[in-house]
């Protein structure tokens, strides 16, 4: 099976690409800037229509939480033009996609965890961009299984586990949000589960709108508090965790108070249990560790 992702450095990307190296009947590509871009939805079919891959994995997106709070034209026309220009390429091809979206599509409101039949409402720019990326991907390929994952982290990139280490190597105390709950997933469970997701898409098995996180919820506090006592358990930075509120750190953009989500239903129709948050941060941070003691 070919799979064609899109973003060359994306942490869900990068996992993909790696866990695929252990499935010789599985071939992942990465398609990224200049030759493709969201931005500019002129690229997008070309690179498709060359590589002529199986499945479609959208990974890409404007992921500047605040950042889109200014800049909410090119926030849209990246997570919602463009992922449904790539939904559409997809269509074309006679293949099926597999969409990445978000947990802030949702208000925060709800005392308990998120299920996919729950109304969407986001608060910010960039919760309303991935929820239009996700209406323009269903209404352009019937064939879509769209995943609303939360708090990505890996060794890839730049994530909240790797930042709270880079900070704890120059301080002593960090002061993290704590009136916050939701799910921490791992990129590298993610793939896991995407991997096996697209052989049933590629069977023709279930569509719609799932939802893929962690087993288990937390504080971003609390998280950070795991992080560091990993890392210290490797001999890694660590440092002491300040509770404070989401109206202290006073960010741009308002953030929903618990987007605990629900994965019943991915589990029931894929046959894929996402593992406990705190097991998979442990391989995360080992390796995040390790690569930075070279």
């Amino acid at each position: 099976m070919k799979i064609a992702v899109t973003g060359t450095q994306g942490q869900v990307a990068l996992a993909l690409i790696e866990r695929a190296r252990a499935l010789p009947h599985v071939e992942v590509f990465a398609l990224g800037r200049p030759e493709f871009d969201l931005a500019r939805p002129e690229t997008i079919w070309p690179a498709f229509s060359s590589l002529r891959p199986h499945l479609v994995v959208s990974a890409a997106a404007y992921t500047a939480v605040d950042r889109a709070e200014r800049e909410p034209e090119l926030a849209y026309r990246i997570n919602a033009t463009g992922a449904g220009a790539v939904a559409e390429a997809a269509a074309r091809l006679g293949v099926p996609i597999i969409h990445l979206s978000t947990d802030y599509v949702f208000d925060g409101k709800k005392p308990s965890g998120y299920r996919e039949t729950d109304a969407p409402a986001p608060l910010n720019v960039y919760g309303a961009s991935k929820l239009a990326g996700e209406i323009a991907v269903a209404a352009a390929n019937p064939r879509h299984l769209i995943l609303r994952t939360s708090w990505v982290y890996s060794p890839f990139g730049t994530n909240f586990a790797k930042t709270m280490l880079r900070l704890a190597s120059a301080r002593k105390e960090i002061a993290v949000v704590a009136d916050q709950r939701g799910n921490p997933s791992s990129a590298l469970d993610i793939a896991d589960a995407i991997l096996s997701a697209a052989v049933a898409m590629g069977e023709g098995g279930a569509c719609g709108t799932y939802h893929l996180a962690g087993s288990g919820t937390t504080s971003w506090a609390d998280f950070a508090r795991h992080v560091f006592s990993s890392s210290r358990a490797r001999g890694g930075p660590w440092a002491e965790v300040r509770d404070i509120t989401a109206a202290e750190f006073a960010a741009l953009a308002p953030r929903p108070l618990n987007t605990q989500l629900s994965t019943a239903k991915f589990a029931s129709a894929f046959g894929w249990a996402m593992p406990r948050w705190p097991r998979s941060l442990d391989e995360v941070v080992g390796r995040i560790v390790q690569d930075a003691a070279g």
